[in-house]
């Protein structure tokens, strides 16, 4: 494709209208959750808080047993919070996820609750991009309700649709197909920085972290996790439910109808064929996911190599602040956008200070912090602003 032909590309989204503030068919979870559930979901998602994986640190706390971290609310949706924001068919597209705004309204989530997500399309753009050119950032709500009607959580979601072969012909994303080499030395100083991260999870305990003791320009404690490799992208995969057979109700998506082209659609979330052959609905391996474990397909798309998921993303950042804030204290907002993926032999890095300090309109002690997501390289992979409750002395 020229230059020429590039600056009159175009981008079909003539079918999104009439799908915005429709309400969708709600995810829903065949069996009550359980506390395996969210051990699995720290452990993919590399967050060891005792919380939420260690039974008798558990008992002794503030709830008297296991209860989830707040990143988990999205494992239990069928599609990681995108589905509201991807409804609407857009020709020989492909999706990558573009941010996650995260509002919480107190209820926590226990072994035997059983989640539902309402899902309701909210809005669309199209912008100009380096990336891709005309590019749609299509947002979505997901909401988040117990089994007793409780509102656990707000997730609105936001896509980027792009056609393939303009990302492909542009060649944004520059990097190398191949991992990067961490020597023995290298490995030994990451691990100890990470161990940092955990060890303050430790020593906090059941303490509490108080709102009166934190200062503007604060700065929270690195945390650190990688280097991602398609073992730990795949783990990550296996702990959303959606993607165990038989695991949620499935809705019956058809990935064509959103205009994956024909080779990344595949059966992801198709009830016949799960009843069929559900290795064929495996996303892991067929599919529009399949790029994230697959580097070739990841190619296809204009991804170098192995990449990490966008939920996941948004979880690591919802973690880190919530491990800072101890188990008294909880996030009630996030606010994250999304710059570019976590690659395999990449690590990540978060850091976060405090902006401001406040007492909401609803009389709740806050921290406001903004966070910033990068690469070992120093590049940018996500920012986020997000406000903290925390106990008062």
């Amino acid at each position: 494709m020229t230059n020429t032909s590039l600056k009159d590309a175009t981008l079909d989204c003539s079918e999104l209208d009439q799908h915005m503030g429709k309400p969708m068919a709600p995810a829903r979870m065949k069996e009550p959750l359980h506390n395996n559930d969210f051990r699995r979901w720290v452990q993919a998602m590399h967050y060891p808080n005792l919380l939420h994986y260690d039974h008798d640190f558990a008992a002794e706390g503030r709830y008297g047993r296991l209860v989830a971290p707040q990143s988990f609310a999205v494992a239990a949706d069928d599609g990681h919070g995108a589905v509201p924001a991807c409804v609407g068919k857009i020709p020989d597209s492909h999706l990558i996820f573009g941010g996650d705004e995260w509002w919480f309204y107190g209820p926590k989530v226990f072994g035997g609750d059983s989640l539902t997500n309402e899902k309701v399309p909210f809005d669309y753009s199209v912008k100009e991009t380096k990336f891709a050119g005309p590019t749609c950032f299509q947002r979505g709500d997901n909401n988040y309700y117990n089994q007793d009607g409780d509102f656990i959580a707000k997730q609105r979601s936001t896509t980027i649709r792009y056609r393939a072969d303009l990302a492909l012909e542009m060649g944004a994303i520059k990097d190398s197909e191949d991992d990067p080499i961490w020597t023995p030395e290298q490995l030994e100083e990451l691990e100890t920085k990470k161990y940092e991260y955990i060890k303050m999870m430790h020593d906090l305990g059941h303490g509490k972290r108080y709102w009166d003791d934190i200062t503007v320009g604060d700065e929270l404690p690195v945390r650190i996790i990688g280097p991602h490799s398609i073992a730990s992208f795949a783990t990550e995969w296996r702990a959303y439910l959606f993607t165990i057979w038989g695991g949620t109700h499935r809705p019956g998506m058809d990935m064509e109808s959103f205009g994956f082209t024909k080779e990344m659609a595949g059966h992801e979330n198709d009830p016949v064929m799960e009843k069929d052959n559900p290795e064929w609905t495996d996303g892991a391996y067929f599919g529009p996911s399949r790029g994230h474990l697959f580097p070739h397909f990841a190619r296809k798309i204009g991804m170098p190599r192995g990449y990490g998921y966008g939920a996941s993303m948004g979880a690591w950042i919802l973690d880190y602040l919530a491990g800072w804030a101890g188990e008294w204290g909880q996030v009630v907002h996030c606010n994250s956008s999304y710059r570019g993926p976590a690659f395999t032999g990449d690590s990540t890095v978060m850091t976060a200070t405090v902006e401001d300090k406040l007492v909401d309109a609803e009389g709740r002690n806050i921290i406001q912090v903004a966070c910033k997501v990068t690469n070992q390289l120093g590049n940018t992979m996500a920012t986020a602003k997000a406000e903290i409750e925390l106990p008062k002395k």
